[in-house]
């Protein structure tokens, strides 16, 4: 897995993703919430997002992205929305609740570490 250009060191442990990766990649679509940041990042003056959405696609972008989802929110869109899987909530009942919970936290920290 290719270093951080900011840190020198990898953020996303390579097992750990490429297992969470496959397993989500094996169960979609996966129900999730979008972050009020992400809807407020998104928001359009014509159509408000909803809060619950399906993610339909992933893609891994290595350290720097992350693991990137494309969002259904279950109506006709005019622009496809793509999201960090850090922006997104998921319901505790789901089977890869535990895992994805972990991927986030530990990305977010080593995130923050790297500044901005």
């Amino acid at each position: 897995m290719p270093r951080n250009r900011w840190t020198g060191r990898t953020i996303d442990n390579a097992e750990k993703t490429q297992r969470l990766f496959g397993s989500l990649q094996a169960a979609l679509p996966v129900p999730a919430q979008v972050t009020p940041e992400l809807a407020a990042a998104v928001a359009n003056p014509a159509s408000e997002i909803p809060r619950a959405c399906s993610i339909t696609w992933i893609s891994y972008l290595g350290d720097e992205g992350g693991i990137m989802c494309r969002l259904d929110f279950g109506r006709d869109t005019e622009n496809a929305v793509f999201a960090s899987i850090t922006q997104l909530r998921f319901d505790p009942l789901l089977p890869l609740a535990r895992e994805i919970a972990a991927y986030q936290r530990h990305r977010i920290k080593l995130l923050r570490r790297c500044g901005p």
